[in-house]
C-alpha cells in the first residue's frame, strides 16, 4: 500500500480517470494549450477534475465531502470502471474547501502482511505520535515493531489509537482520507480501517474509501455506507470516447463502444490496440496523453481506419468474456513487446507491490524501486510520479499481467533478489524466500517459522498458518515436516479454519500407519465445536493419550500436552462423573511429562468444591504475565480464575487481546474471552455490558458455523435474561439449549439450562419448579461430583426447599457447603455459604453472626446480586422477629441494589417487602449517584422551579435536550412526575446525611 498527503496548495488538477490512471506528467489541463497554460504553479487549491456523467455519483460525493465530515463512504465496482477517477473528484472538492488529504493505495503483494497497509496509510502522521499518550504510542511501536517484543494489541485498541492520531491531525485542518484498491489491504489493516471508520462520526476526519467488485475482502463485512460505481451509460461512453480519441473510424468507433461496455479504462485503451498505432504516440495513451481519464488530447493512433473493412468483429473473442480479461490482454501484447531488462525491472516491481506514490520510499520496509524502464513509459505501462520521478504502474492490471506472464523461473529469481533486498525485514524476507525456494531448504523453513511466531504476536494467526504450511513443505526431515504441518493445523484449528486443520494432517504422508496426534486434534477440536460431540472424540483423544504413553509414537511433550488439554475440555464439557475420573486417572499415568499447568487446570475445571482450595495461588502464579501467553493458554487459565471466582483481576487482559483474536487471530480462544468477560461482568453487576458480550460472542460463533459456543452463548444470555426478570426469553432460550445438549450429553450446558430455568422460576416465585431445576443438579445435602453448577446453584436450592416447606433439606444442604469447605474455595462460594446458613440458622444469634460474615467479607461488594438475595432474606426474617425499623435498613439496601442492577422482579418484592415495614417510596441513594453533573445539575434547577428554557440557557442547552434529560433522570430516581424531583432531592440528600 503506498500513501501521499496532499495539502490544499498544488498544482493545477488533472482531469477524472479511471481506476489507477498515471500521474500527470504535466500541468496543464486537456483543454488548455501551452499558451493558457499558468504561468506560475497556482496557490489555490485545484478545481475538481472534470468528469463525463456520473451526475449521481458526483452529487453523493458533493455532499459527502462537503456537509461535513466524521463520516466514511466505500465505492465499489468492477476494474476500470472509473472509481479512481470519482477519488480525484472528491480529493479536489476537499482541497478546494481547505482541507487536508492523505491518498493511500492498496498492494496486492502486502496483502498478507499484518499492518503493512495500515503502516502505509498512517505513515505521513507517525512522526506526530510522540504528541500522544503513553498508551496510544505504545500501541503504535507494538504494531509495527518499532519495541522488541511488543504485545499484540487488539482491533479495539489500535482503532482508539489511530482515531486519537487521526483527530490530533486533524485540529488545525479537517482530514479527508481517500484509500484506493482497498481489496488489497492485509486483513488486520482492513479491520481497523472498518473499526475506525464506524466511528468518525462527529469528529473532523472523513474516511473515503474504493474497492473492486470482483473481488472477495474484509471491507465486505465493514458495515460501512457504500455507493455501486456501475459501467458508464451509452451516452456518456460516447463522449468519453469521443473526447479522448476524436479521429477515430466509424467502424473502429462502434467496436471500441460495443467491446468495452461502457468501462472508461477500455475506452482509453482501447482505440490504440484496434488501430496499431501503438502508446507512445504524441497524446497517446503513453506520455503526453490527456491526463486522467483520457479526456480530451488526441488518440495518438497510426491513423483512423488503418484496419479498413477487414477489422474482425470481435478482437478478445467471446462478449462474454468480462472486460478486465480484455484489458489485461491488451497490456500482455505491450509486455511482450519489451525489452527482457524492463521486463525483469517490471516483475521485480510487480512481485514487491512497487509502483506507490510520494511518500513510499520514506516508509519503514520500502518497496523495491524499478529502474531504467523508461521503454515501459513508452508503452503506456508505467507513469514517472512527479513527486519522487518514481516508476509506477499505471494501473493494478499491468502489475498483474507482468506476473502472469513471466515464467516460473523467471518469477522464483526475481523473489530471490528481493529477499535480499528485504534481509533486515523478517516477513518481507521469509514471504519472497517461500516463493523462491523450490526444493526443502531448512535455513528457509526455519525463517518462514520464525515469521509465524512473530506474526502469531502480532496477532496474525491466519498468516502464520500460510507460513507454517510453507515451512513444512520445504522442510529437510519427516520429523520437521510433521511437527510444522501439526502446528499450522493447531493454530488453524483455534483460528476457526477446522477444515483447513484437517486437511494440512491429513496432507503429512509420513503421519504412520496409525492416525496421527495431529490429526486427532484436527478431527477432534471440528467435532467438538462444531457439532459438540463429547462421546466420540473424547474416546479418540484418550486412545491417542495411551498411545503416546506407551511409547508407540515419537511425540513431543508439546504435543502430548496439547492432547491433555483437549481431553480435558471434552471432560468439562460432558461433566460425567465417571468420564472424569477416567481422564484425571489417565493424566495421573503421564508422570511428570504433563506440565503443571495441564494439572492445574484438570483440578479447576473438574470439581472446584474438591480441588479448588489449593488452587488459588497456583492460578495466580501462572496468571503473572499473560502478555507472554498464547491466546489459548490465556484462555485456560481465565476458565481455572472463573472456577475459583477470581476472573475480575484478569479481565482487563482479556478485554485487551479479545478483538484481536477474534477479527485475525485464535477465534475459538476470543470467544471463550468474550464468554470470560460476560461471566465477570455478570457478577459485578455489569449486565448491560455482558449483555453486549453475550450477544457477539452468540454472532461470531453462528458465523464461524460454531455451534458448540453459540449454545453457550445462549446458555449464559438466558441466564442474564432470567436475572433481569425476562422470564419468557430466558425460557425459550432455556429450552433451546437443553434441546440440543442433552442428546449430546453435554452435562455442562444442560447443567446451564437447567440454572436459568431455576432462576426463572425464583423470578416468578414458582418455587415448586425452582426446586425440581435445583434437585436436578445436585440432591439436597451432597455437592454432585465434577458438577460445576452444583456450588454456584446453592441459594437457589435452599430458598427453593424453604419455600416449598422442606426446611430440613435447605439446612442440610447449607451445613453441606460449610461441610464442604466452600468459604476456602472462592469468595463468592463463601458468600454464598454465609447467606445460606443465615437463612437456615436455628437461632437468630447464628443467623446474624452468619449474615455478619457474609455481608462483612472482604468480596462481599464484587458479587452484588447475591448480596442484595442475602439482605433481602435476612431482614424479611429480621422483620419477623425484631420488627418493622430493624429490618428497614437491609429491605432498603436491597432494593436499591436490585433497582440499580434491574433485577425488576427482585426489586419489586424488595419495594413489597420495605412497604411492610412502613417505608414510603423513595428515590434511591444509588440511582442518584449514578446521575451525570450535568443531570444532578439539571435536577436541582428544575427542582427549584425553573423551566426548561430557564434551566437550558443557565447551561447553554436547548430547552429540547434538558426535556431528554429530565426524561432519563426521572426513572433513575424512581419518580414520574416534576412535582415529586424536589421531594426525591431533598430525600436522597437527608439520607446520605443519616448514613
Amino acid at each position: 500500500m503506498s500513501a501521499t498527503t496532499t495539502a490544499p496548495a498544488t498544482a493545477s488538477a488533472p482531469s477524472a480517470a479511471p481506476d489507477r490512471e498515471p500521474a500527470r506528467r504535466s500541468a496543464q489541463t486537456p483543454a488548455q494549450t501551452p499558451a493558457q497554460a499558468p504561468a506560475q504553479p497556482s496557490t489555490q487549491a485545484p478545481a475538481p477534475p472534470t468528469i463525463i456523467g456520473r451526475s449521481g455519483e458526483r452529487e453523493r460525493l458533493a455532499e459527502f465531502v462537503t456537509a461535513g465530515l466524521g463520516r466514511s463512504l466505500v465505492l465499489r465496482g468492477e476494474t476500470g470502471v472509473g472509481k479512481s477517477a470519482l477519488l480525484d473528484h472528491a480529493a479536489g472538492l476537499a482541497l478546494q474547501d481547505g482541507r487536508r488529504v492523505i491518498r493511500a493505495t492498496g498492494i496486492e503483494a502486502e496483502a498478507g502482511l499484518p499492518y503493512a497497509g495500515l503502516h502505509q496509510l498512517l505513515h505521513p502522521l507517525l512522526a506526530d505520535a510522540r504528541h500522544l499518550d503513553d498508551g496510544s504510542r505504545a500501541v503504535f511501536d507494538a504494531v509495527f515493531g518499532y519495541t522488541e517484543g511488543g504485545k499484540p494489541p487488539s482491533v479495539m485498541a489500535l482503532g482508539i489509537a489511530v482515531l486519537a492520531l487521526l483527530s490530533q491531525a486533524a485540529a488545525d485542518r479537517p482530514l479527508l482520507l481517500v484509500l484506493d484498491d482497498g481489496q488489497w489491504l492485509d486483513d488486520a489493516s482492513t479491520d481497523v480501517c472498518g473499526f475506525v471508520g464506524r466511528r468518525l462520526a462527529g469528529s473532523p476526519v472523513a474516511l473515503l474509501a474504493a474497492i473492486r467488485a470482483d473481488v472477495d475482502c474484509r471491507f465486505d463485512a465493514a458495515a460501512l455506507p457504500e455507493l455501486a460505481v456501475a459501467a458508464l451509460a451509452e451516452d456518456e461512453a460516447s463522449a468519453l470516447l469521443d473526447r479522448a480519441h476524436p479521429h477515430l473510424s466509424t467502424q473502429v468507433r462502434r467496436l471500441v463502444l460495443e467491446q468495452a461496455q461502457g468501462n472508461p479504462l477500455a475506452l482509453l485503451e482501447l482505440p490504440a490496440h484496434f488501430t496499431g498505432g501503438g502508446a507512445g504516440g504524441p497524446g497517446g495513451l503513453g506520455g503526453g496523453h490527456g491526463g486522467h481519464g483520457g479526456h480530451g488530447g488526441h488518440s495518438g493512433h497510426g491513423g483512423h481506419g488503418a484496419l479498413g473493412d477487414d477489422l474482425p468483429e470481435d478482437l478478445f473473442g467471446h462478449h462474454a468474456v468480462p472486460v478486465p480479461r480484455r484489458l489485461q490482454h491488451l497490456y500482455g501484447t505491450r509486455i511482450a513487446a519489451l525489452s527482457h531488462g524492463v521486463r525483469a525491472e517490471l516483475l521485480m516491481g510487480a512481485l514487491d507491490g512497487a509502483g506507490g506514490r510520494t511518500g513510499e520510499s520514506a516508509a519503514r520496509g520500502a518497496r523495491y524501486r524499478m529502474r531504467d524502464a523508461d521503454e515501459a513509459v513508452a508503452a503506456g505501462l508505467l507513469d514517472i510520479e512527479p513527486g519522487t520521478g518514481d516508476f509506477t504502474f499505471r494501473h493494478p492490471l499491468v502489475r498483474s499481467t507482468v506476473v502472469q506472464m513471466a515464467t516460473p523461473n523467471q518469477r522464483r529469481a526475481a523473489h530471490r533478489v528481493l529477499a535480499q533486498v528485504h534481509r533486515d525485514h523478517l516477513e518481507r524476507r521469509a514471504t519472497h524466500l517461500a516463493a523462491a525456494t523450490v526444493d526443502p531448504d531448512e535455513d528457509v523453513a526455519d525463517i518462514l517459522e520464525a515469521a509465524a511466531e512473530s506474526v502469531t504476536r502480532r496477532g496474525g494467526a491466519l498468516a502464520a498458518v500460510s507460513w507454517l504450511t510453507r515451512a513444512a513443505e520445504l522442510s529437510e526431515s519427516h520429523a520437521d515436516r510433521s511437527r510444522r504441518l501439526a502446528d499450522a493445523a493447531f493454530i488453524a484449528g483455534h483460528a476457526a479454519q477446522l477444515g483447513q486443520a484437517h486437511r494440512l494432517v491429513l496432507a503429512d504422508p509420513w503421519a504412520g500407519p496409525h492416525e496421527s496426534p495431529a490429526a486427532v486434534l484436527a478431527s477432534a477440536y471440528q467435532a467438538l465445536y462444531q457439532n459438540g460431540d463429547v462421546r466420540s472424540t473424547w474416546r479418540q483423544v484418550t486412545a491417542s493419550i495411551e498411545h503416546l504413553r506407551d511409547g508407540r509414537a515419537p511425540e513431543s511433550e508439546e504435543v502430548l500436552g496439547r492432547l491433555a488439554d483437549l481431553l480435558l475440555a471434552m471432560s468439562q464439557y460432558a461433566g460425567d462423573a465417571a468420564g472424569w475420573e477416567h481422564t484425571l486417572a489417565l493424566l495421573d499415568s503421564l508422570g511428570e511429562t504433563l506440565s503443571e499447568r495441564s494439572r492445574l487446570f484438570g483440578r479447576t475445571w473438574s470439581d472446584v468444591v474438591r480441588y479448588g482450595a489449593a488452587c488459588a495461588g497456583p492460578v495466580e502464579r501462572a496468571t503473572a504475565d499473560l502478555a507472554e501467553l498464547e491466546p489459548w493458554a490465556v484462555t485456560r487459565l481465565g476458565v481455572s480464575a472463573y472456577h475459583l471466582d477470581v476472573l475480575g483481576q484478569y479481565r482487563p487482559h482479556l478485554q485487551r487481546v479479545v478483538d484481536r483474536e477474534l477479527e485475525t487471530g485464535a477465534v475459538a480462544s476470543g470467544i471463550v474471552m468474550l464468554h470470560l468477560v460476560m461471566l465477570d461482568q455478570l457478577a459485578v453487576g455489569e449486565w448491560d455490558e455482558a449483555e453486549q458480550r453475550g450477544r457477539r460472542a452468540l454472532e461470531v460463533a453462528v458465523e464461524h458455523g460454531l455451534e458448540l459456543f453459540a449454545m453457550q452463548s445462549r446458555g449464559y444470555l438466558a441466564h442474564l435474561a432470567a436475572l433481569r426478570g425476562q422470564v419468557g426469553q430466558a425460557r425459550d432460550l432455556q429450552a433451546e439449549v437443553d434441546a440440543w445438549a442433552r442428546p449430546r450429553g453435554l452435562g455442562f450446558l444442560t447443567q446451564l439450562a437447567d440454572a436459568a430455568g431455576a432462576l426463572a422460576a425464583l423470578t416468578t416465585g414458582d418455587y415448586e419448579t425452582a426446586y425440581l431445576y435445583t434437585v436436578g443438579v445436585t440432591a439436597p445435602g451432597t455437592f454432585q461430583p465434577y458438577t460445576y453448577q452444583a456450588p454456584r446453584m446453592l441459594l437457589d436450592l435452599v430458598e427453593a426447599a424453604r419455600h416449598t416447606g422442606r426446611s430440613e433439606q435447605a439446612r442440610q444442604h447449607a451445613l453441606a457447603a460449610r461441610d464442604a469447605g466452600l468459604p476456602d474455595v472462592s469468595p463468592r462460594l463463601a458468600l454464598l455459604t454465609y447467606g445460606a446458613l443465615a437463612m437456615t440458622a436455628d437461632s437468630e444469634q447464628e443467623a446474624d453472626e452468619m449474615f455478619a460474615r457474609a455481608e462483612t467479607h472482604p468480596d462481599a461488594a464484587r458479587f452484588p446480586f447475591e448480596l442484595a438475595r442475602i439482605r433481602l432474606a435476612h431482614g424479611i426474617r429480621v422483620r419477623h422477629v425484631k420488627g418493622r425499623v430493624a429490618a428497614r435498613q437491609l429491605l432498603v439496601q436491597a432494593a436499591e441494589s436490585f433497582d440499580r442492577l434491574g433485577a425488576t422482579a427482585w426489586a419489586q418484592r424488595a419495594h413489597l417487602e420495605l412497604r411492610a415495614t412502613g417505608s414510603a417510596p423513595r428515590a434511591s441513594i444509588l440511582n442518584l449517584a449514578s446521575l451525570t453533573w450535568q443531570e444532578r445539575r439539571i435536577a436541582d434547577l428544575a427542582a427549584s422551579g425553573l423551566t426548561n428554557k430557564e434551566i437550558g440557557k443557565r447551561m447553554h442547552l436547548s430547552p429540547r435536550t434538558v426535556s431528554s434529560h429530565l426524561y432519563r433522570i426521572f426513572p433513575k430516581l424512581g419518580i414520574t412526575t416534576r412535582a415529586a424531583l424536589r421531594d426525591a432531592l431533598s430525600r436522597s440528600d437527608g439520607d446520605k446525611v443519616a448514613s
